[in-house]
């Protein structure tokens, strides 16, 4: 069972119970899978992180307040890595639109192959006999979270040992996963399949588990596949070129607004509401967009629980809309006598492609969909074009952007 609560204050709470450990605590006790329930090496926030109930920024400040940027350099580096998995898909779409079509492609061979289908269900339901990917493969459902490094080592025996299609894992994954996000997800699993770094597929050994599970299992190496090479022969073309940017399209003040709280973002008091002209305002329940097949209760119920205290804090009774006929979305803006429709911006993945198919049914009524920008994505995803490394660079100019560079002064 999910034990974490999906409010901002919960997420706060955390954050400040975990500040103490950001720094070489961190970085020494960070890559050790303790466990269900015993996940203290990490700090747990990325289920916030994700919906911006706690902000990148608050977090690298609170670690950089407490550790200095040395001692804190690791936990701030994997904080930028989410905002590095975002830049790098806006940039490529493409990789995005070929995991939706080969995902289709994969549930379909699937449907025809009695023994494939008989092995993705074992697999999914934790019945492999290899009793460290079955326990992982509980944990994610029964609790919606996985540590990373235990992401890494299900994902390569899913691949590599027993020979699944890699975009069905990643699917069964962000049907789970609290903290699910297209592009974490996405390029996380290409990844390790050799995909994303091309030529340099993740192995996961024996040696390795039994080394920082904390002594919960040790594999026998014969059980797990030698990865002598990743999955990049299905990709012979390599990654599609770089595409600039989207730029959104910035709110009037002077407009009259239909306000829209996704769970892409959910700290929009952040915004200047004031000074807009509000008419309504909506929460947009869209976590049935993650997959066509059946996404977790664990995750619609956090997703549901992140909307509702998004509008208690703001103080409202939103019109509450689902994902489902974007109809809906245009009728509602429509009835309060909106020309724009406010929101943050939403990043490449399925929420993204619905508001694709929606807006031109909003163009047609002369309503513009409007998105802010957070300076904490301008700042890293115009580096997010390669590597890992290009960014990291960066970060002492990203924290400058952002107002962090007294750290480093």
């Amino acid at each position: 069972m999910n034990t974490m609560i999906p409010t901002r204050a919960a997420g706060e709470e955390i954050l400040a119970a975990f500040t103490p450990r950001m720094g070489r605590r961190y970085a020494n006790g960070r890559n050790t899978d303790h466990g269900p329930g015993q996940h203290k090496a990490v700090s747990v926030l990325s289920p916030y992180i994700r919906r911006r109930l706690v902000l990148e920024e608050e977090t690298v400040a609170a670690a950089l307040a407490a550790h200095g940027p040395i001692d804190s350099e690791k936990f701030v580096q994997e904080v930028v890595w989410r905002g590095y998995f975002k830049g790098w898909l806006e940039h490529r779409p493409q990789v995005w639109a070929s995991y939706l079509n080969g995902l289709e492609a994969d549930l379909n061979a699937i449907e025809l192959d009695r023994r494939l289908k008989r092995d993705v269900t074992r697999a999914t339901e934790g019945q492999t006999g290899l009793p460290y990917f079955d326990a992982w493969a509980s944990e994610l459902v029964e609790t919606g979270y996985l540590h990373n490094h235990a992401r890494m080592w299900f994902a390569s025996i899913w691949i590599f040992t027993l020979g699944l299609p890699w975009r069905v894992g990643a699917d069964f994954f962000y049907r789970h996963l609290l903290d699910g996000d297209a592009a974490s997800n996405t390029l996380g699993w290409r990844w390790v399949a050799g995909l994303h770094t091309r030529g340099k597929p993740y192995p996961a050994t024996a040696q390795n588990i039994a080394a920082f599970t904390a002594g919960r299992f040790d594999p026998r190496q014969s059980d797990l596949a030698e990865v002598t090479q990743g999955l990049e022969a299905t990709e012979p073309d390599g990654l599609p070129s770089l595409h600039p940017l989207r730029t959104p399209i910035s709110p009037k003040t002077s407009q009259p607004t239909a306000l829209l709280i996704t769970d892409e973002d959910c700290r929009i008091e952040d915004f200047d509401l004031s000074a807009m002209d509000i008419r309504t305002t909506a929460t947009l329940q869209s976590g049935l967009l993650r997959s066509p097949l059946p996404v977790s209760d664990l995750v619609l119920e956090f997703e549901k629980g992140a909307l509702n205290d998004t509008a208690t804090r703001l103080g409202i009774t939103p019109v509450r809309l689902t994902a489902t006929d974007p109809a809906a979305l245009v009728r509602w803006a429509k009835e309060a006598g909106a020309t724009q429709i406010v929101t943050p911006f939403i990043t490449r993945g399925p929420l993204r492609d619905w508001l694709d198919q929606s807006e031109r049914a909003l163009v047609k009524e002369g309503i513009a969909l409007c998105e802010w920008q957070r300076p904490w994505d301008k700042a890293i995803w115009p580096y997010a074009t390669a590597g890992f490394f290009k960014v990291k660079q960066k970060i002492p100019q990203i924290l400058e952007r952002v107002g962090l560079s007294e750290a480093f002064s």
